[in-house]
């Protein structure tokens, strides 16, 4: 494998840069999974947020999935996301003060968990997001990329006007390392770069998430909500109770 295979190295960028997140962020994901175990044993949401565009698919990973949390409250706003036009949501995602009404709508708590997802973490969509948290009293968990943040130019036209990172709102805050550019692969002859792989990584970290707060919450005694299969025998069944439990509190339900 490497940069002569088929792939061009993408295979191996992208693990490689999964092991690099276990090997730097581990203490961040700790921490995180101990705020997302915390608002487990309070019987508290734990509210995810994308900033705009690709990002917003973490969401739909992370909610109603096989082996998920129940407890995961999507903070989706259609408008920005992929399924809207896609000119319509890059502007959206620019637009100041939108964010702001996305979080205001959804009216957290003093000491409620946030997970917010941007690979760049410097736009509006994604910062107003994350001050409207920060006074609503939630504790903030930020997914992002510090080449971005540190990268893009200080007066940049896409950046919040107050000129803040995500990093520098967030009480943890999670390196994907995700490069300015995102793409990752050059085909010779080609010049161009292609194949992305923020997302990968970003579901991945997801996971990791949910892994470290089953484990803290297993660790605590307490029996961590998780989804099964709906599709698998006994699915429905075995989840009924967190349906009835979740479905007047989660708005996606």
């Amino acid at each position: 494998m490497g940069e002569n295979s088929p792939d061009f190295g993408y295979l191996d960028r992208t693990v490689e840069l999964m092991r690099r997140i276990e090997r730097e962020q581990q203490e961040n994901i700790e921490a995180a999974g101990s705020l997302m175990a915390d608002a487990i044993e309070q019987d508290r949401l734990i509210n995810v947020y994308g900033g705009g565009g690709h990002t917003t698919l973490v969401m739909g990973e992370l909610f109603f999935r096989a082996g998920g949390l129940a407890n995961i409250n999507p903070i989706m706003e259609t408008g920005l996301s992929v399924f809207n036009h896609a000119l319509k949501y890059l502007e959206l995602e620019r637009c100041v003060n939108y964010g702001r009404s996305i979080m205001k709508y959804f009216d957290l708590k003093a000491d409620d968990v946030l997970i917010i997802f941007h690979n760049i973490g410097i736009n509006a969509a994604t910062i107003d997001a994350a001050m409207e948290a920060k006074e609503q009293g939630a504790k903030l968990i930020a997914v992002s990329s510090s080449c971005w943040q540190e990268q893009m130019p200080a007066d940049h036209f896409i950046r919040h006007p107050s000129g803040k990172n995500l990093f520098d709102l967030a009480d943890v805050c999670i390196d994907d390392y995700n490069e300015v550019g995102d793409c990752v692969v050059e085909v010779p002859g080609f010049d161009t770069p292609i194949a992305p792989n923020s997302n990968v990584i970003d579901f991945y970290i997801a996971h990791r998430l949910e892994i470290e707060a089953v484990r803290q919450c297993v660790a605590r005694g307490i029996e961590p909500p998780v989804w099964q299969s709906a599709n698998a025998p006994g699915g429905d069944e075995a989840n009924a109770r967190f349906v009835e439990k979740y479905r007047s509190r989660v708005k996606m339900l």
